[in-house]
């Protein structure tokens, strides 16, 4: 029975491979005349090395008959060997020349729809997945289209060609025993090669999983660098990391002794095949039923196709573990993104701006959930803001209105308009954010910045700049505007890379704003300053304000008290402090911790 499931698996395997390779074929169609012109370039070039030892065999035997015409006809020979000699070597690297813009352009056209397809993916999806085993994933999978390609183009295609023109001669001119001899080899080892390939490809799934395992604890500790060092814990991260090296060493020890046994089977078969060939000619000799040139010829087909024949374990091994690499794309490729658009998704059409979350139920699983019932509305140019203790919901109101995520009840609309009726583009377009942790590519100031609006002149950049009062800090730095920020802006203090988020969110001009904690990383002074540059900026847009400090929403049109995914209260600052609830109590606490 385990037999049979096995038996399953490799079938439901090898439908997987060949369903990837011929996924493989779009990205090869742009450039489908150069590699059918390769393709004619390898044949051209097998025809004239399976024709050397043609003409090898003429020489011989016109050497040893001892022709009156030995002064003229081995010339005429020798330099078709020459020439036969220099066709193969120049169509081999013209086929390569010709086949390089093939494969690199389709590395370049799948690492881009790779990357295109990791944007898509949904929010959930980049939260649970490990950067560093994407990344090694990503790096392994878009490698294994070229290493494929290589060995189909360089290696198999050849052989099989040579194969097939070395059977033709053995056929044509000699006993069926010589074609049994060389083709029964190959076969027996292709045999062996297969059973015992197969069976080490469970060390080497192994091995890549453990290689992704320990790449993303190596990511993990690195990017975490700050929290490493804090709790001292330099060796625990060393001893995790080596820890899956272990395993990966344990794996690769038995991959590379069986490699070993491999090679020392294939080694035999190859010398036991030989030696039969050799014996048939030789006997053939004795016998007067063959020349020395057909023994010549013999020993140099088997010469010429022992070496693809000797190269064909390794061939076949990389084979298998670039389509096991080729297999994680595919599958990556295949992940569906959970939020999409509509079929008949139209551009937002905004004309006021109103937000207006309607009875909303949310839940990130089904058995916890964050939202339920929560029903606003932030009227055109309104500023409303949202608090509450942590765990409330409150930045969850966030990622709905960017549809990040899909409510589970209720709807988000924008002038009317169910956000999950339009386009994600057009959605995302008009909306600006400065979130609580705000994360900067590892680039220039004037690159952060500019990531607003792309297209943005260097004076609408400064000017925004100007507003989050970050302007005079960068033209202190040395660099100015090209000072690199580090990763994940790690050069820049906290209240920093804040103003910066500020200004970026500005130069986008989206008519909705959303202020998530946007000033929680700000000593007072500073937060005063940006306060008021955020005061007057959302007179002329709808603006909601995500906070845990009360003391930066006073001056809202309307606050909403969340607790535990629902509102419990809502009105003015002054209006909330005379009910004497929840709001009132927030307050009195965080005034006592300030005092």
């Amino acid at each position: 029975m385990s037999h049979y499931i096995q038996s399953q698996n490799r079938v439901h395997k090898d439908r997987r491979d060949f369903h990837n390779l011929r996924n493989m074929l779009p990205f090869l169609w742009e450039y489908r005349g150069r590699a059918l012109f390769a393709l004619g370039c390898l044949i051209v070039a097998k025809l004239a090395n399976v024709g050397i030892p043609l003409v090898l065999k003429e020489i011989v035997d016109l050497l040893e008959k001892g022709d009156k015409l030995l002064l003229v006809l081995p010339l005429s020979l020798l330099l078709g060997y020459g020439a036969l000699r220099l066709s193969s070597s120049l169509f081999n690297e013209l086929r390569d020349a010709v086949f390089a813009r093939v494969r690199y352009r389709a590395m370049r056209r799948l690492s881009n729809r790779v990357l295109n397809h990791l944007h898509d993916l949904s929010l959930r999806f980049h939260l649970e997945r490990q950067t560093g085993a994407i990344s090694r994933d990503l790096e392994r999978g878009t490698r294994s289209v070229s290493s494929i390609l290589n060995y189909m183009v360089f290696s198999i295609l050849p052989m099989l060609v040579e194969f097939s023109l070395v059977a033709v001669v053995l056929l044509t001119q000699y006993d069926i025993v010589f074609t049994l001899a060389t083709f029964g080899t190959v076969a027996v080892y292709i045999g062996f090669t297969l059973a015992i390939t197969e069976w080490r490809m469970e060390c080497r799934h192994a091995m890549n999983k453990l290689d992704s395992q320990a790449n993303s604890q190596a990511f993990d500790s690195l990017i975490n660098y700050e929290t490493v060092k804090y709790f001292g814990n330099e060796r625990l991260e060393l001893d995790r990391f080596d820890g899956t090296l272990s395993q990966w060493e344990d794996n690769a020890v038995k991959s590379q002794t069986s490699m070993s046994l491999l090679n020392f089977g294939q080694g035999g078969i190859i010398a036991i095949g030989v030696t039969i060939i050799m014996i048939f000619a030789t006997d053939g000799v004795v016998k007067g039923e063959m020349s020395i040139g057909d023994l010549v010829l013999v020993n140099a087909f088997m010469l010429q196709l022992f070496i693809p024949l000797n190269f064909l374990g390794i061939v076949y091994r990389q084979i298998k573990y670039s389509l096991a690499d080729m297999d994680l794309i595919f599958k990556l490729l295949k992940q569906k993104p959970e939020i999409t658009d509509a079929p008949d998704a139209q551009p937002l059409v905004l004309r006021e701006g109103e937000v207006r979350f309607e009875f909303v139920d949310f839940s990130y699983q089904k058995e916890r959930v964050i939202l339920h019932g929560v029903d606003f509305t932030i009227r055109p140019g309104e500023k409303v803001a949202v608090v509450g203790h942590s765990g409330a919901g409150k930045s969850t109101l966030s990622r709905l209105l960017f549809r990040f995520y899909d409510v589970t009840g209720g709807r988000v609309l924008l002038d009317g308009q169910d956000i999950r009726s339009v386009t994600r583009d057009s959605l995302r377009a008009v909306i600006g954010i400065v979130p609580q942790d705000t994360v900067l590519f590892n680039e220039s100031i004037l690159y952060n910045l500019s990531y607003g609006r792309p297209d943005a002149s260097r004076d609408e950049i400064e000017a925004a700049a100007g507003i989050a009062h970050i302007a005079a800090f960068i033209d202190s730095l040395p660099d100015g505007y090209e000072t690199v920020v580090g990763e994940r802006g790690l050069k820049l203090s906290g209240g920093e890379k804040q103003r910066i988020a500020i200004a970026r969110a500005m130069l986008k001009r989206p008519r909705i704003l959303v202020f998530d904690e946007a000033t929680s990383s700000l000593d007072t002074k500073t937060e005063q300053v940006i306060q008021e540059t955020l005061k007057e900026v959302a007179k002329d847009h709808t603006t909601l304000v995500i906070a845990h400090r009360l003391s930066t929403v006073v001056d809202a049109d309307r606050i909403l008290v969340m607790e535990q995914g629902s509102i419990m209260e809502q009105g003015t600052h002054r209006e909330l402090l005379a009910i004497n609830g929840r709001y009132r109590q927030m307050w009195q606490l965080q005034q006592e911790e300030r005092e």
